[in-house]
């Protein structure tokens, strides 16, 4: 069974332990620290600096041992290992990596492919940091397709198995996302009262903030980037926002964002510049926002729609599409 290292475990706890800092004010307080290459925020109120501290310390923890284990920039860890192993063996996990990679399929199937947490060789193929920006040739891009795609992963119970050399796999797509989720059910299970737990900008709330209603939750406009176009007021729901805004750039006309149509191996190609939803979850949030971005306007609002509860808003270059409720939610 394949296991990320004691000594990548404790490198990675050490680096985000040392980022942790904590406000407190009073039972309120606001813990952040860097992980999973993002600013994580976990605000709460707790009956005892006691508690407190032991939710904090037991966060961090747990979301350190979480990138360690599962990202795949780190070659040691488990999904590095996957992806080494590809076209040469199969490969035991456990349990909770086999949960894992059992949701991936059935989200697979439940956006008819447009998520795909295999499709690691396109994701490789464009560099959007590169100056100036390459864009692969269509030979290049139909050959990292033949690498990619769930429907080429092979499981088994407790083993997974990626046939080709050059295959891999990368929970980006949900890896935060699922992350906020158990990070909340820990504080939840401790008996915290009032949780906010934010894991760049991938959100999920119980109760209420301090002084108001509801959590409020700033939508972040993508055509004025840095100010808000609304907010939203949320009790027991998760909100996340997929875009591209920030990692484009224009070659000969055409805008290339960072998001993927697996279907096409680019850069999706509709206007669409942003997609909050609404959830209660924020795998699901997280998963809907993603996918609807792919979809577009019309079909993604159908997705969501999908989901008993979900609510979306999509912007685009011209407009702001939403599903019937979304409006129900934002504050005035």
């Amino acid at each position: 069974m394949v296991l990320a290292p004691p000594d990548v475990m404790a490198g990675v706890s050490a680096r985000v332990q040392e980022s942790a800092r904590t406000l407190v004010r009073g039972d309120y307080y606001e813990l952040s620290f860097q992980a999973m290459n993002t600013v994580c925020r976990i605000n709460f109120r707790a009956a005892t600096p006691a508690l407190a501290q032991a939710c904090q310390a037991e966060a961090v923890q747990w979301t350190a041992a979480f990138e360690a284990r599962y990202s795949r920039f780190i070659p040691q860890s488990i999904i590095g290992q996957i992806n080494a192993a590809a076209g040469r063996d199969w490969v035991a996990v456990d349990p909770e990596t086999d949960r894992l990679l059992s949701f991936c399929q059935e989200m697979v199937f439940f956006t008819h492919g447009i998520f795909d947490p295999a499709t690691l060789p396109l994701l490789q193929l464009w560099n959007w940091r590169a100056s100036p920006p390459r864009i692969p040739d269509a030979a290049a891009i139909a050959a990292a397709r033949e690498f990619s795609g769930w429907e080429k992963i092979q499981r088994r119970p407790g083993a997974v198995f990626l046939p080709r050399a050059g295959m891999g796999l990368d929970l980006g797509g949900i890896g935060k996302e699922y992350a906020v989720d158990q990070v909340w059910q820990m504080a939840r299970q401790r008996g915290l009262l009032d949780v906010l737990v934010d894991f760049g900008q991938d959100v999920r709330v119980y109760g209420q903030s301090p002084g108001k209603g509801a959590w409020h939750i700033g939508l972040e406009d993508p055509r004025q980037p840095g100010r808000c176009w609304t907010g939203l007021g949320v009790t027991n729901q998760a909100v996340a926002t997929s875009g591209d805004y920030f990692r484009a750039f224009t070659s000969q006309g055409r805008r290339y964002g960072h998001i993927l149509d697996p279907r096409t191996g680019e850069p999706v190609p509709n206007d669409c510049l942003a997609v909050t939803v609404i959830a209660a979850t924020c795998t699901m949030a997280g998963l809907l926002s993603t996918s609807a971005f792919v979809l577009g306007p019309r079909a993604g609002l159908e997705l969501v729609q999908r989901c008993p509860g979900a609510e979306a808003c999509i912007t685009t270059q011209t407009a702001r599409c939403q599903t019937p409720n979304f409006s129900a939610y934002v504050l005035n």
